[in-house]
C-alpha cells in the first residue's frame, strides 16, 4: 500500500497554459496562482485506520473536504447588493437597478457598504423594513456588547500558552506582528481546515508570502469541519471565528491575540459533531451550528455551557397535511424565547434524524435554508421558530445551498448529480442544472455578475469540474423544448426576453417575509411534491472544466478572482478576465467545455 504523503509546509505555484484558463462568453479566467496546504501527519494518539477499504461499514471519524473563510477587514469600495430595504418594501423605487460590469471604471448604480459578504440589511434593532434582531423578544438576551462600549469582548485562554490536550500544537508565524501593521486593510484573509490542522492565510493579492501561514493550529484528534468570520464584529485589530469539530467542541478564535475558548466542550450539550456553522447575521455573540444528528442548535460565545435537557416540546407541524409525515415536523427542543437563559443553548430545533449536510441565511436575514441527509430543502423562518416550505431532491440527499443576492432564489446541490433552482416566490422547482458527473458539493451565486434582470452561480463537485452557469427569469418559463436551446451567456449577450406575470413581479419587489404566510387561498402546504424531470425545465451550463485531480469541496466569487479548494488542500485563485482583453469568445453560444 503507497504511503500518503505529508507535508510540512506549504507550496505555491503559478501553471500557465491553456489548461489553466477557464472561457466564459465575457472572456477568459485565468489561473493566477496554486496554493497547496501542508497535511499534517496524524497525531501519535490517534488511532490507526485499520481498514483503508472506502466501501467497509466499520464507523470513521468525520472529516471534511478544505473549506474557506474569506474576509476583508477594510471597507469595500464596492459590493453588488440586489437587496435594498426602504420605508415600503412594496415599492418598486426600492429595488435598485444594476447592468453587469467587470471594472468599477464602468458606472453603475451601486451603494457603498462597509462590510463584505453582508448586506446593510443587517441590523441588531428592527425598524421599518428592518428584521428584528433574532431573539429582540426576549428581554433575557437583550444586550451582549462590550462593557467598553466600542471595545469588543475577546476569548479568555491563550491558545498559546494552553496546556489543553485538546490542542496539539499552536505555530504562530514569527514576523506575524509586523504583518499585520504592514499590509494593506483592502486584502485577503483566509481560514482554513484541513484534517487536524487549520490555518490563518494572507491571500492578498501583492503579497509575496501566500504560501507561509500567519498561525497554525494542530488539534490534537479533532478535525475541524467548518467555520465563519463574524462580519459585523471584524477590524484590522479583532476578528471573531467561530469553527466546528468531529468532536462536537465549537472554537471562539481571535486570531489577532491567539485567544480562545470551547463552548460545548466533551459535548456537554450535544454529542454530535458540527456539519456546518454560521454567525447569526447582525448579532456580536450569537452563532447557529447544525449537528449530524439532525440538530441546530444557537449557542451564544460568551455564556457557560450545561448539561442540556430538553425543555417542554413543541412541535410545528403541517397541519394542511395533516401532520402526517415526520419531514413536516419542527421539533422545538428549546424556543429562543425561554425564560432559562442563563447558560447555553440559547435555542434549539430538531429537524431530522438524518443529518444537516448546510444551512445558509437569506438575504433580508430572515429565513434560513437548510439541506439534509434524507434529500429535504427546508425553509425556516428563524425569527418565528417557524417551518414554512420543506422540498424534496430528485433523488439522495443535499450537499449545499445558498441564496440568489435578491433572496428570490435558492439553489442546491446533491447526490443526484444536479444543481436546481428553487424560487421561493412561486413555492416551487423551476430549474434543474445537469451537468455533473458525480455528487455538487457546493455552490455560490457571483454578485458582481448578477443583477435584478440575470445571475450568474458556479457549482462544483466530486468529478473535479467547475462549472459556471447564467439564468434569467424569462428562460425558467419557458417550455422544456425552448429552454435547452443554444444560447449566449446572458452576462456577454442581449438579454433575453422576460415573459413574467405581474404578479410575478409585484412577488420579486415585496419583501422576503411573505414567504412566511400561506397564499390568501390558503391552498399552499409545507410540504411540497417532487415534479417530474419532464416538467421541469433543464439549464446548461455556459462553462465546465475539470479544474483539478482530487474532489472539489469549495467556491466563492470575490470582485476580482473566483477561488475553488479541493479535499486534498490545493487552493486556486482564477482572475477575473481583465477590460477591455479576452472578450473574443463574447458571441460564441452554448457550453463552453474547457476541457
Amino acid at each position: 500500500m503507497p504511503i500518503p504523503i505529508i507535508e510540512t509546509s506549504n507550496s505555491l505555484k503559478h501553471p500557465t497554459g491553456p489548461e489553466h484558463q477557464l472561457v466564459v462568453g465575457e472572456g477568459t479566467y485565468i489561473l493566477r496562482d496554486d496554493l497547496h496546504l501542508a497535511t499534517p501527519p496524524p497525531h501519535p494518539s490517534e488511532a490507526p485506520i485499520t481498514n483503508p477499504n472506502p466501501l467497509a461499514t466499520i464507523p470513521v471519524p468525520p472529516t471534511a473536504g478544505v473549506k474557506l473563510s474569506l474576509v476583508i477587514v477594510g471597507p469595500r469600495k464596492f459590493i453588488p447588493q440586489l437587496y435594498k430595504l426602504g420605508a415600503t418594501n412594496s415599492e418598486r423605487s426600492n429595488l435598485a437597478t444594476y447592468s453587469i460590469k467587470e471594472s468599477e471604471k464602468e458606472s453603475r448604480a451601486s451603494n457603498e457598504t462597509s462590510s463584505d459578504d453582508v448586506p446593510p440589511q443587517t441590523f441588531t434593532n428592527g425598524g421599518a423594513g428592518r428584521p428584528p434582531a433574532f431573539g429582540a423578544g426576549n428581554t433575557l438576551l437583550v444586550g451582549g456588547g462590550g462593557k467598553d462600549g466600542l471595545k469588543r469582548r475577546k476569548p479568555k485562554t491563550n491558545m498559546v500558552k494552553s496546556n489543553s490536550s485538546y490542542i496539539s500544537r499552536v505555530i504562530p508565524h514569527e514576523a506575524m506582528s509586523k504583518r499585520l501593521q504592514e499590509r494593506n486593510p483592502d486584502g485577503l484573509f483566509a481560514f482554513a481546515n484541513i484534517n487536524r490542522a487549520f490555518q490563518w492565510l494572507d491571500l492578498s493579492t501583492n503579497v509575496t508570502y501566500k504560501a507561509e501561514h500567519l498561525t497554525k493550529i494542530l488539534f490534537t484528534k479533532a478535525h475541524m469541519l467548518c467555520h465563519d468570520v463574524n462580519p459585523l464584529t471584524k477590524s484590522s485589530s479583532h476578528l471573531d471565528v467561530i469553527m466546528g469539530s468531529s468532536s462536537a467542541d465549537l472554537i471562539w478564535y481571535e486570531p489577532m491575540t491567539q485567544k480562545y475558548n470551547r463552548i460545548n466542550k466533551n459535548g456537554m450539550i450535544n454529542l454530535s459533531p458540527i456539519s456546518d456553522v454560521r454567525w447569526i447575521p447582525g448579532s456580536e455573540n450569537l452563532f447557529l451550528a447544525s449537528h449530524m444528528d439532525g440538530t441546530l442548535i444557537v449557542y451564544d460565545k460568551e455564556r457557560e455551557d450545561a448539561v442540556f435537557v430538553p425543555e417542554e416540546k413543541h412541535i410545528v407541524r403541517d397541519e394542511k397535511n395533516g401532520g402526517t409525515s415526520e419531514h413536516g415536523i419542527m421539533h422545538i427542543n428549546k424556543s429562543v424565547n425561554s425564560k432559562n437563559q442563563k447558560v447555553n443553548p440559547v435555542a434549539a430545533w430538531k429537524l431530522s434524524n438524518q443529518r444537516i449536510n448546510a444551512f445558509a441565511f437569506s438575504p433580508d436575514s430572515r429565513h434560513l435554508a437548510v439541506v439534509s441527509e434524507d434529500g429535504s430543502l427546508r425553509i425556516i423562518d428563524y425569527l418565528r421558530e417557524t417551518l414554512t416550505d420543506l422540498y424534496t431532491s430528485y433523488y439522495g440527499g443535499f450537499m449545499c445551498v445558498c441564496w440568489s443576492p435578491d433572496g428570490q432564489y435558492v439553489l442546491t446541490g446533491g447526490q443526484d448529480d444536479l444543481v436546481s433552482i428553487w424560487s421561493l416566490t412561486e413555492r416551487r422547482i423551476v430549474a434543474r442544472c445537469p451537468g455533473h458527473h458525480s455528487w455538487v458539493t457546493a455552490v455560490a451565486f457571483d454578485p458582481w455578475r448578477c443583477d435584478d434582470r440575470n445571475y450568474r452561480f458556479g457549482s462544483v463537485g466530486e468529478d473535479c469540474r467547475l462549472l459556471l452557469w447564467d439564468f434569467n427569469v424569462g428562460m425558467l418559463h419557458r417550455p422544456k423544448a425552448a429552454s435547452v436551446r443554444q444560447r449566449n451567456s446572458v452576462s456577454s449577450a442581449a438579454p433575453l426576453a422576460r415573459h413574467r406575470t405581474e404578479s410575478q413581479a409585484t412577488a420579486r419587489i415585496r419583501s422576503n417575509s411573505s414567504l412566511s404566510a400561506n397564499s390568501a387561498d390558503g391552498e399552499d402546504s409545507i410540504e411540497h411534491s417532487v415534479e417530474s424531470r419532464t416538467q421541469t425545465a433543464e439549464l446548461p451550463p455556459v462553462m465546465s472544466k475539470r479544474v483539478d485531480d482530487d474532489p472539489l469541496c469549495y467556491i466563492g466569487f470575490e470582485d476580482d478572482c473566483i477561488i475553488t479548494s479541493c479535499a486534498f488542500g490545493h487552493i486556486k485563485t482564477w482572475d477575473r478576465p481583465k477590460e477591455g482583453v479576452n472578450n473574443s469568445h463574447s458571441t460564441l453560444p452554448g457550453v463552453k467545455n474547457n476541457t
